[in-house]
């Protein structure tokens, strides 16, 4: 074989493998789009399987129980021995008042480290600090119950000898340090992403350092800034662990922070452990309260996009 029909036959295996290659990336890209739309597909076919099955077993309930006692009714007590009581106001007030210490422990801490780690910390600081805060997403919650329940519970009693070992109060604040990370870190993302030309033009101006965090970088950010809490604050109202093991199991419809409580999530843990049987009213009513907290946090994570696209500036 001469020199000329060697380089021809190299040249012409070469347009074949490239040919095979083309194919193969052809297949591919053919193939891609469906694979990516059934991997979306798996997302949104769970979801709707389990609103479905949230529905179907809250009608269940609701063909015993009247939808005017359930949500009108002051009184929660499943377990008694007569017909039992099912108004879920007690549960509600038990959740809304944990939220709210833990929204009042959150957010001042979450936007302080947010402003410190945007404005003022160097960038040796900031690379320590931000994920050392972000570890604190990352602990189990059961942990952050048993922390709430053997470590502040005892030390508020020596402040609040009235506290019970059993309250709102602990599991209240720990569940705030927990959503405390996803504050600081998202506030502190959207602060990061107002350009440094409109810190410069209010320095040039005269305006200090924290006259120009309050007073520009704070309005510019206030989108991101009160998305995160909103989502903090959903994170909140769907914890389930640290209020099952630190906030006790008594429903009580009032504001006393000292005294036992109980959540909906803990309310559907207690009955998932076996304390109802299959079929039964009780068992249905885990399904209508897992329902109104869905519905909380479906308004919550509503209200949080309605933010994010009203108040979002452009830059």
């Amino acid at each position: 074989m001469t020199r000329e029909n060697t380089k021809s036959f190299s040249v012409q295996e070469l347009i074949q493998e490239k040919k095979k290659k083309k194919s193969t990336a052809g297949i591919i890209e053919k193939l891609m789009p469906y694979i990516l739309f059934l991997a979306a597909a798996v997302s949104v076919l769970t979801t709707i399987g389990i609103i479905l099955t949230l529905i179907f077993e809250t009608f269940l309930f609701f063909d015993a129980i009247s939808i005017k006692e359930f949500f009108t009714e002051r009184k929660w007590y499943p377990f008694s021995e007569s017909e039992g009581s099912y108004g879920i106001l007690p549960l509600v007030s038990g959740t809304l008042k944990v939220t709210l210490i833990a929204a009042i422990v959150a957010v001042p801490i979450g936007l302080t480290s947010a402003i410190y780690l945007s404005e003022y910390a160097s960038d040796r600081s900031r690379r320590i600090i931000k994920p050392i805060l972000e570890v604190l997403a990352g602990i189990p919650t059961i942990v952050y119950g048993f922390f709430a329940l053997t470590f502040v519970t005892p030390l508020l009693r020596e402040l609040i000898p009235s506290l019970e070992i059993f309250n709102a109060l602990s599991p209240g604040i720990v569940i705030g340090i927990m959503i405390t990370p996803m504050i600081a870190s998202l506030s502190e993302d959207a602060m990061s992403a107002v350009p440094n030309s409109m810190r410069e033009g209010a320095l040039a101006l005269g305006s200090t350092k924290f006259e120009v965090a309050i007073k520009v970088v704070l309005p510019a950010a206030v989108s991101g800034i009160v998305a995160s809490i909103v989502l903090a604050v959903s994170r909140a109202i769907g914890e389930t662990m640290i209020v099952a093991v630190a906030g006790g199991s008594t429903p009580n419809l009032d504001w006393n922070v000292t005294s036992s409580i109980q959540t909906m999530t803990a309310y559907i843990v207690q009955v998932s452990q076996g304390d109802a049987g299959y079929g039964t009213t009780i068992y249905y009513s885990i399904y209508a309260v897992g329902m109104t907290l869905f519905v909380f946090t479906l308004l919550m994570n509503l209200l949080a996009q309605y933010i994010t696209r009203r108040f979002r500036e452009e830059y």
